[in-house]
């Protein structure tokens, strides 16, 4: 959802109104209907951040007997959402103060057939209408379904033969069908769509596209266009296409008594990096894919990040370096186990917390799995053998809870807990739950010891007996 208008609109965006209209917190008013997903829930989310895109949740909401469902939600500033039910989902711009109405189209969600939800999930259909006359969503939909067209049609003009005029005749489409519309987040997106089409199609070389788009211009956090296009000019930045940084090695700085400092401050010596603001989110993205590489200490890296978090007078970039640390951390040995509530074979509920005390073997699975069914029959004498210094916990992914009930009934000796995941399919998001059978060991503490461990045919045992020992 990104594009430009005329040079005027240029001069109109980048004169103040460029930084998105942040506004005190209004009521944002939402209510809508969901045929087919009575009694279950609507999850409206959103990104964290642009560069990190830790899910924050905005609100849960209940859908009646009758299919509706409402909620007043506080936004400060116009925000990139997700509506979903169960693992269907749609995108969905929120304005502060807006209402809005949703009418969600029909759905089986409880279809019987079994797959992978992450992979074969149906997006939801939604119609919007507002209070406003001008609708965000509407436009970006128009602007979107222009833009893509254009770029179908003039795909080699502009990637192979690199006829720069192409990219002006778009400039004149949109300034022809979007000028009257001066919302402030629509000429920031459409403008850094357009600029991610300028630097993919090399319009402009990066000496330009950053006196344009980054030098002395807003961050514009909120805006995924802005933040698509951060991403792709930062990459590798600092080890790569930086004429001056990419020489400089930057290893022996995570040893210096202030490394977050002495790594800003060179940093500082690129001339499109002399804003401290921009700065310093280049340097989370630097560390960020620093993480991961050979030669770069995890742990060191860590700190860097988190005393960008403790000590930056910018409250985006705070977000950011916090919500990179959960990213980089998650489901490591000595993070803590996403918690969860679920209702187990005797229908009442257990939530993972009262499990402490105790290690937890947590198994993820179905009915429908075969390989889950025979780990299953393996998990049984290790069961009988550690029941007593351990907890079991096998949590089941099947739609229905009577699927699994019917299933362990038939099975005497599957004789530990047993849950169904329901509804709550964020529990299978938290721990990225992929394949099945998932297996997790989680220490008496509630922290995670081994993700993913061992399977029972195989190393399971051998990784119990570690955990014990701790």
């Amino acid at each position: 959802m990104n594009v430009h208008i005329s040079v005027n609109y240029f001069l109109f965006l980048f004169a103040g109104i460029l930084y998105s209209g942040i506004l005190f917190a209004q009521p944002t008013m939402i209510t809508g209907t969901a045929p087919g997903a009575e009694g279950k829930q609507v999850r409206i989310t959103t990104p964290g951040d642009g560069l990190t895109s830790v899910e924050k949740l905005l609100a849960t909401l209940d859908v009646d007997d009758a299919g509706n469902f409402s909620a007043s939600l506080k936004l400060e500033k116009t925000t990139d959402a997700t509506i979903s039910i169960n693992f269907h989902a749609a995108e969905i711009f929120l304005e502060p103060g807006e209402k809005y109405t949703l009418r969600i189209g029909a759905m089986n969600y409880d279809d019987t057939s079994e797959n992978d939800p992450f992979i074969q999930s149906q997006n939801l259909e939604i119609a919007i209408t507002t209070s406003g006359s001008k609708e965000l969503n509407g436009m970006i939909d128009k602007f979107n379904n222009l833009y893509n067209t254009f770029l179908l049609d003039n795909f080699n003009s502009l990637y192979r033969d690199r006829q720069k005029n192409r990219t002006d005749s778009l400039r004149t489409i949109l300034n022809r069908e979007f000028s009257q519309f001066d919302n402030p987040f629509f000429i920031n997106y459409t403008t850094y769509k357009l600029a991610s089409l300028e630097q993919a199609s090399l319009y402009y070389n990066a000496a330009q596209l950053a006196r344009k788009y980054l030098i002395g211009k807003p961050i514009l956090y909120e805006n995924p266009e802005y933040m698509d296009f951060f991403n792709n000019y930062f990459s590798k930045y600092i080890t790569v296409t930086s004429a001056s940084l990419h020489k400089i090695d930057f290893q022996p700085f995570f040893k210096n008594p202030d490394p977050e400092k002495i790594m800003l401050k060179t940093l500082a010596t690129d001339t499109i990096l002399k804003n401290d603001q921009l700065r310093e989110l280049v340097l989370l993205k630097g560390l960020m894919e620093w993480y991961p590489m050979s030669g770069y200490d995890q742990e060191d890296v860590l700190q860097v990040i988190k005393a960008l978090q403790n000590n930056s007078i910018y409250p985006d970039n705070q977000v950011i370096a916090a919500n990179l640390v959960k990213l980089l951390t998650r489901l490591k040995p000595g993070s803590e186990a996403p918690g969860f509530t679920l209702m187990n074979r005797d229908e009442k509920e257990l939530s993972l917390r009262s499990l402490r005390g105790k290690p937890v073997v947590l198994c993820f699975w179905t009915t429908y799995c075969k390989e889950c069914l025979t780990e299953l029959d393996f998990m049984v004498p290790l069961h009988e053998k550690y029941k007593d210094k351990l907890h079991f916990l096998c949590v089941s992914a099947d739609k229905y809870f009577t699927k699994m009930i019917l299933f362990i009934n038939l099975k005497k000796d599957y004789t530990w807990d047993f849950a169904s995941i329901g509804d709550n399919m964020e529990t299978l998001v938290n721990y990225e739950v992929r394949s099945y059978p998932l297996f997790v060991l989680i220490d008496r503490a509630g922290k995670i010891f081994k993700y993913p461990a061992g399977s029972p045919g195989r190393d399971l045992e051998a990784e119990i007996q570690q955990l014990l020992k701790e």
